[in-house]
C-alpha cells in the first residue's frame, strides 16, 4: 500500500539514467561561456589546479564555516621519514542570530573565534597561511577570492551576497588588530573533502558531500572551462549541483511533498535537487508524508498530534535510527511515541518503509548525478574503463546505516565501466582547506623558484644592445685581414657579387646538403615577360654512419643520389651547370671552390676538413664514371635563401637561416672586405655567426643549461651561439631544464624516467606543438615514447619550453640588426628566412618586434623563402653562368 502511495518516489534505472543524461547536459551548459549565465548548475571554477603530491610541508590554519558550528584547525605537515599530518582543532558555535544577522557581525564572530584559537595555540605573533572552507556557492576569479552567489543551509546574513568573503574576513581581522593572517585560499567543503582524501589517495579526483546539504566537485580539463583563460592542465570545478532542477528540468520527478518542502523553505524555488536528497530536508519530507497518510487514515488510526504537525520535529537523525536493521522498529516506536501518536507495530513497519523509500530515492539521485561526473572524467581521459576515487563527507553518508551501500550499488549499476573507490574523509573538509593552502603555498614557492631560474632566459633591452654591439665588433674583426685568423665570426667571402636581375635563363642542377636529408633538384629558369621557375626534386636520406664515416663514403653516397636523380629525370647525357648548396663553414677562394673549415650539425666525416668540397664532389663523379657535370658554384644555405628571395624581391640583401642550425649572410661593400682584392661593388658575406661567443664574449648570458648542452655536444666549445638558439639544440635545452626541475621536485613528482635521461629525446618540434596544442596534447602523443608521467601538482602550468623559446627569439633579434644596421639602405632592406623555427607561432612575431626595437632606423621586410636554398643555388649558378658568358 505504501509502495503504491509513494510510487512517484521509487525511481527506475531508466529514469535514473535519464536524470544522469540531464545532469550531464547541465554540466556542459555551466561550463560554457554562452550558457553559464542562465545555467542552473553553475559549474564554478575553484582555481584549485592540483591535488597534493606528497611534497607539501609547513604550518597552516584552516577555517571551516558551513553549518551551525564553526571549526578551526591547525595543521602541521612535516617530512621526516614520510609525510605526516598533525592536527589540533576547536569547535565554535555559530548562533542563529549571527547566521541571520548582518554580514559584519558574522565575520566579526569568525575573526573573534580565530583570535581565540591563535591565543590558545600561542601563535598570535606568527602570520601563518590560512585556508578558508566556505561551504556556500561562490564565484571565484582566483584562489584567494570568493564572491558569495547565494546563501544556502539556513544562513541569511545580510550584505554578504555579491561580496568577496575573503575581503570581509580580512577586514574583520584588521579591525581587531591583535593578529595577522595570510588567507591564501577559499574553498568549498566539497573541494576540501577531495583534497583531504587526495592526500591519502592520489587517484582522488571527485569530492562529494552528502550531509546537511549536498554538492560535488571534480577535476575538469581546462580546455572545457570557458570561464577561465588557458587550455593547459586541469582545474577543480565546484558543480553546485544542489541547484539542479531550479530551471524546471526535474519537475516530472518532483512530488507534492518536495513542492511543500520548497514552499516552506527560506529560499523557495532554489536548491531543488538539494531539497530532494540532503539531510537538512529528509526528516521533514518524511514528516509531511506521515501527516498526509495519517489524515487519510493510513497511519496511527488517523490520529494527528500537534507535535506531528510541528515543522522540524521529525529529524533526519530519526530516519537514520529507524532504518537500523535490528533496533529500527524499536526506535520507530520510541520516536513516534514522543510525537504522541501511539503507534501500532504495523505503524512502525509502515514508517520504517516510508523512511527507506525517501532515503533510497536520495541515494539513487546522488548516484545519477555522480554517474554523470564519472562519465565526464572517463570521456576526458579517453579510456574505456575509468579507475578513480571519490572522496566523501557529510553526516547523512556517515550516519545513515544503509545509505553508503545503496549509493555504491546504484553508482556501479549506472556506470558499469567505472571502477570507483569511495574514500570517507575522516578529518572533514577543514584538513582539505589546509591541504589546498599547502598546495598553493608549494606551488607559489615553486613558481617563484621557476621564475627565478628562467629569468636568465629573458634578456633585457640593455643586454640585447650589448649583444648587438659585441656582434658588430666580431663582424669587423672577421672582415679585417689582420684579425681574420683569430676572429670567431669568420665573415667568409662567397664570391657571389650580384643578386638575380631577371635575365637568367636555362636548366640547372642544384644539390642541397645541410642536414640528415640531401636534396637534388632540376631547376628550369625562363626569362622574358613571364618569368617562371619550374622545379623537380627528390629527397634522399643520409644515414648517420655515412654522416660520421669517411669523406669518400659521404661523397660517393652523394654521387649515387645524383645518378639516381638523373636517371629518374632522364637527363643523364646532358652536362648541366650545377650549384652546390653546402651548409657548413667554408673558406671560398672563388665561386666554385670552398674549403671546409669544420663540420657542424652532427656531421663528422673524416678527411674533409681543410679540403675543397667541390674537388671532393668532382672526384666522386669521376669515380662513378657515369656522367659529368659543370660545377659552377658552391654556396651556403643562407646565400641560397637570400638569392631565392632576391629573385622575387630585388631589395633582398640579407639571408637568414633559423632551423637545425642558424646563420646569416648579407651583401657587404667590397671596400670593407679586406680578404678579397678590389674595392668596387659588393659581395655576399657568409657571417658563420653560429661561432659567435666561442671566444667567451657571451659567457655572461649563457645559462647552466646552455653549458650542459655544449659540454655533451659533438663539438664542445664551438658554435656556442648556434647552440643557444638553433633548432638542433633548443629541445635539448628544454630537456635539461625539465631534468633540473624534476630533480628539484617541481615536475613529475620528482621522478626522472630513464627515457627523459636520453639525449635529444625532447625534439624542438615539440615546442611548436606545445605552443599550438598545449602540454596535454603533446604528452598524449608521446605516451609510452617519451616519459610516463602524470601531469601533477600544477607543475606544467609554467611551460619550461616557453622561456628558452622567448630567449631564442630575442637572441636572434639581437643578432639580426647587425647586418641590417650595417646596410646603408634604411628604406627597404629585405631579410629572407626559411621555415623550421620561423614556423613557430610566436617566434616570427617576437623576432620581428625585437629587430624593430634594436634597429629603429631600418625599415625591414621579412620574406619567407618558400622554395628553400636549393632554388637559390640554381639562381647563383644561373647568375654565375651569365657573368661568365659576359666576361667571355
Amino acid at each position: 500500500q505504501i509502495d503504491k502511495y509513494l510510487y512517484a518516489m521509487r525511481l527506475s534505472d531508466e529514469t535514473l539514467l535519464d536524470v544522469m543524461a540531464r545532469f550531464r547536459r547541465e554540466m556542459k551548459n555551466g561550463l560554457s561561456r554562452d550558457f553559464n549565465p542562465t545555467a542552473a548548475v553553475k559549474m564554478l571554477p575553484t582555481f584549485v589546479r592540483s591535488i597534493p603530491d606528497g611534497s607539501e610541508k609547513g604550518d597552516f590554519i584552516a577555517l571551516d564555516l558551513g553549518g551551525s558550528y564553526f571549526r578551526i584547525l591547525r595543521v602541521k605537515v612535516s617530512h621526516e621519514k614520510k609525510q605526516t599530518v598533525q592536527m589540533e582543532s576547536e569547535i565554535y558555535n555559530t548562533p542563529e542570530d549571527i547566521m541571520h544577522g548582518s554580514g559584519t557581525r558574522l565575520f566579526d564572530h569568525v575573526a573573534e573565534c580565530l583570535g581565540d584559537f591563535m591565543e590558545k595555540q600561542q601563535i598570535k605573533d606568527k602570520k601563518l597561511p590560512v585556508g578558508f572552507t566556505f561551504s556556500f556557492p561562490c564565484r571565484q576569479s582566483k584562489l584567494d577570492e570568493g564572491f558569495l552567489i547565494t546563501w544556502t543551509k539556513r544562513f541569511k546574513a545580510s550584505g554578504v551576497e555579491g561580496a568577496d568573503v575573503v575581503r570581509l574576513l580580512n577586514k574583520a581581522i584588521k579591525k581587531r588588530g591583535d593578529y595577522d593572517a595570510d588567507i591564501m585560499a577559499v574553498v568549498n567543503d566539497t573541494v576540501g573533502t577531495m583534497m583531504t582524501c587526495g592526500f591519502d589517495d592520489q587517484r582522488c579526483e571527485v569530492g562529494l558531500i552528502i550531509g546537511t546539504g549536498t554538492n560535488a566537485c571534480y577535476m575538469e580539463e581546462m580546455r572545457h572551462i570557458d570561464l577561465v583563460e588557458g587550455d593547459e592542465g586541469r582545474m577543480c570545478i565546484n558543480t553546485e549541483w544542489g541547484a539542479f532542477g531550479d530551471d524546471g528540468s526535474l519537475e516530472d520527478i518532483r512530488t507534492e511533498f518536495d513542492r511543500e518542502i520548497d514552499r516552506g523553505s527560506l529560499n523557495p524555488g532554489k536548491q531543488l535537487f538539494e531539497k530532494m536528497v540532503s539531510g537538512l530536508y529528509m526528516g521533514e519530507l518524511v514528516r509531511l508524508i506521515l501527516v498526509k497518510m495519517a489524515k487519510e487514515g493510513l497511519l496511527f488510526e488517523g490520529r494527528i498530534t500537534p507535535e506531528l504537525l510541528t515543522k522540524g520535529k521529525f529529524e533526519t537523525k530519526h530516519v537514520s535510527a529507524i532504518e537500523k536493521s535490528k533496533e529500527g522498529l524499536n526506535k520507530a516506536k520510541e520516536i513516534l511515541t514522543r510525537l504522541g501518536v501511539e503507534p501500532s507495530h504495523e505503524d512502525c513497519i509502515a514508517v520504517q518503509h516510508v523512511c527507506t523509500i525517501v532515503s533510497f530515492r536520495s541515494a539513487n539521485l546522488v548516484a545519477s548525478t555522480l554517474g554523470a561526473i564519472l562519465n565526464q572524467l572517463r570521456d576526458n581521459k579517453g579510456v574505456g574503463r575509468l579507475r578513480t576515487t571519490v572522496g566523501v563527507d557529510g553526516s547523512l553518508y556517515k550516519m545513515h546505516p544503509q545509505y553508503v551501500l545503496r549509493l555504491h550499488k546504484t553508482t556501479r549499476r549506472l556506470v558499469p565501466d567505472s571502477e570507483v573507490r569511495f574514500l570517507l574523509s575522516e578529518s572533514g573538509s577543514g584538513k582539505g582547506a589546509a591541504m589546498v593552502t599547502a598546495v598553493a603555498y608549494r606551488l607559489s614557492e615553486q613558481h617563484r623558484l621557476i621564475d627565478e631560474t628562467l629569468a636568465e632566459f629573458k634578456l633585457t633591452h640593455e643586454q640585447l644592445l650589448q649583444v648587438k654591439k659585441r656582434m658588430r665588433a666580431e663582424m669587423e674583426a672577421g672582415l679585417k685581414k689582420k684579425t681574420h685568423e683569430t676572429a670567431k665570426v669568420k665573415m667568409l667571402p662567397t664570391f657571389v657579387r650580384s643578386t638575380p636581375d631577371g635575365t637568367e635563363n636555362g636548366d640547372f642542377l642544384a644539390l642541397d646538403l645541410g642536414g640528415t636529408n640531401f636534396r637534388v633538384l632540376l631547376v628550369k629558369i625562363r626569362s622574358g615577360k613571364r618569368r617562371t621557375v619550374e622545379m623537380h626534386n627528390k629527397i634522399y636520406a643520409i644515414p648517420i654512419e655515412v654522416m660520421q664515416g669517411t669523406g669518400e663514403e659521404l661523397f660517393d653516397h652523394i654521387v649515387t643520389c645524383i645518378s639516381d636523380f638523373l636517371d629518374y629525370m632522364g637527363i643523364k647525357g646532358a652536362r648541366l651547370p650545377l650549384g652546390f648548396t653546402f651548409s657548413f663553414p667554408c673558406k671560398q677562394t672563388s665561386l666554385d671552390a670552398g674549403i671546409l673549415l669544420n663540420w657542424t650539425k652532427g656531421f663528422k666525416a673524416t678527411d674533409c676538413e681543410g679540403e675543397d668540397v667541390v674537388y671532393l664532389l668532382r672526384e666522386g663523379i669521376k669515380r662513378r664514371e657515369e656522367f659529368d657535370l659543370d660545377v659552377v658554384a658552391v654556396v651556403n644555405d643562407t646565400v641560397g635563401t637570400m638569392m631565392t628571395c632576391a629573385y622575387e624581391d630585388p631589395n633582398c640583401e640579407i639571408g637568414l637561416i633559423v632551423g637545425t642550425g642558424s646563420n646569416a649572410c648579407y651583401m657587404e661593400e667590397m671596400r670593407n672586405i679586406e680578404m678579397v682584392d678590389g674595392e668596387q661593388g659588393r659581395m655576399c658575406v657568409n657571417t658563420e655567426w653560429g661561432a659567435f661567443g666561442d671566444n667567451g664574449c657571451l659567457d655572461d648570458i649563457r645559462t647552466i643549461y646552455d653549458k650542459a648542452v655544449d659540454d655533451f655536444s659533438l663539438n664542445a666549445g664551438k658554435q656556442r651561439y648556434e647552440k643557444m638558439i638553433s633548432g638542433m639544440y633548443l629541445g635539448e635545452i628544454v630537456r635539461n631544464i625539465l631534468i633540473d626541475f624534476t630533480k628539484r621536485g617541481f615536475l613529475f613528482r620528482g621522478q626522472i624516467s630513464e627515457t627523459l635521461k636520453t639525449r635529444h629525446i625532447f625534439e624542438t618540434k615539440f615546442l611548436s606543438q606545445i605552443e599550438r596544442d598545449g602540454w596535454r596534447a603533446l604528452l598524449a602523443s608521446l605516451e609510452g615514447v617519451w616519459v610516463s608521467v602524470c601531469v601533477c601538482a600544477g607543475g606544467l602550468q609554467i611551460h619550461p619550453g616557453f622561456q628558452p623559446f622567448y630567449f631564442l627569439t630575442q637572441m636572434k633579434g639581437g643578432a639580426v640588426p647587425m647586418p641590417v644596421a650595417v646596410l646603408h639602405s634604411t628604406v627597404a632592406a629585405g631579410a629572407s628566412l626559411p621555415t623550421a623555427l620561423v614556423s613557430f607561432h610566436s617566434f616570427s612575431r617576437i623576432m620581428h618586434q625585437t629587430v624593430k626595437d634594436l634597429a629603429p632606423n631600418c625599415d625591414v621586410t621579412f620574406l619567407l623563402s618558400e622554395d628553400g636554398s636549393g632554388k637559390g643555388a640554381a639562381l647563383i649558378t644561373a647568375v654565375g653562368c651569365r657573368l661568365r658568358e659576359a666576361e667571355q
